[in-house]
């Protein structure tokens, strides 16, 4: 079976570049083309949002296969989320990365919207750490997530994208085990790098967007330091019964670091989660940090 190589070293299966060479050799590869419900036949549904559905689908001239999620423009409208899905499907169709969930295509009819996304086999990230031994991933599993995960963002931020939701729910896994960076419906495209929107998770939260501060896309390593800390833990680390509570444990960088967690994973993690933003470690450097390369052995 080939291989190739991404840029944090790690390998995916040729199958995925054999589907790509598929899809391009569509006659509306390059072309105008209006896609609808004609060009594909709809399977069983994967999962189910607010807003609609996801199906398993087939293209029926080359037989590839997508996510399609299906969305009722009445239920957009009702909660005004219109731009948000316009920003994500502006950003995530221009987004062309290993570990970043592909947009093919989008189209819509007189009720709904249609997105054709990459099939990510295994599902939300989410539902595999909690059925995890004891809620939680090895280390050699949670650093090897990170660092894919990294060099997502990574990524993304030398296209001027910053994520802002990063969290095991926006994250898919493919069948032979890498993960797909999803969910762009927070992001923001943005060139002089400096906002003030507060969005994302409550738990996730950086101090800047708690305080109504200005970020860049530093928000995005703490971020990921969360993430880290919830791969090896099975929760996020400032978690509380109340939102202020919540918000008072990130100001204090209140963390508590349970004993099986190793000296290299910690390091990192605080890295990650500093104040100032300004001294938070880059994705670069997580992605050659000890803790990574070690547990790469």
């Amino acid at each position: 079976m080939d291989l190739f190589e991404t840029t944090d070293g790690d390998t995916i299966n040729s199958d995925v570049l054999m589907q790509t060479i598929k899809m391009m050799q569509h006659p509306a590869y390059g072309n105008p083309y209006e896609w609808s419900t004609q060009d594909f036949d709809l399977g069983r549904a994967l999962g189910r949002g607010k807003f609609g559905r996801v199906y398993i689908a087939r293209e029926r001239e080359t037989g590839f296969m997508v996510a399609m999620k299906v969305m009722f423009k009445s239920q957009l409208t009702k909660w005004n989320v219109e731009k948000q899905l316009l920003r994500e499907i502006e950003i995530q169709s221009r987004l062309k990365h290993p570990h970043i969930l592909r947009l093919y295509t989008w189209f819509h009819d007189d009720r709904r919207i249609y997105l054709a996304l990459e099939l990510a086999a295994q599902g939300e990230l989410y539902k595999h750490l909690k059925a995890a031994p004891k809620g939680r991933f090895d280390e050699k599993r949670s650093a090897r997530y990170v660092s894919q995960v990294a060099d997502a963002l990574n990524y993304c931020h030398a296209n001027n994208v910053i994520h802002r939701d990063l969290k095991p729910e926006n994250i898919l896994l493919t069948g032979d085990d890498n993960i797909k960076l999803a969910d762009f419906g927070w992001s923001a495209h943005t060139k002089s790098n400096k906002r003030k929107t507060m969005c994302g998770t409550l738990d996730y939260l950086p101090p800047e967007m708690v305080d109504g501060k200005m970020y860049d896309d530093s928000v995005d390593q703490w971020c990921l330091g969360i993430l880290c800390y919830e791969f090896l833990v099975g929760q996020p680390p400032f978690e509380s019964q109340t939102t202020q509570h919540t918000y008072d444990k990130i100001r204090r960088l209140d963390i508590v670091y349970p004993r099986h967690m190793s000296m290299g994973s910690i390091n990192l993690i605080t890295k990650l989660l500093r104040i100032p933003s300004s001294s938070r470690i880059t994705l670069r450097d997580v992605m050659n940090h000890p803790w990574i390369l070690q547990m790469k052995k």
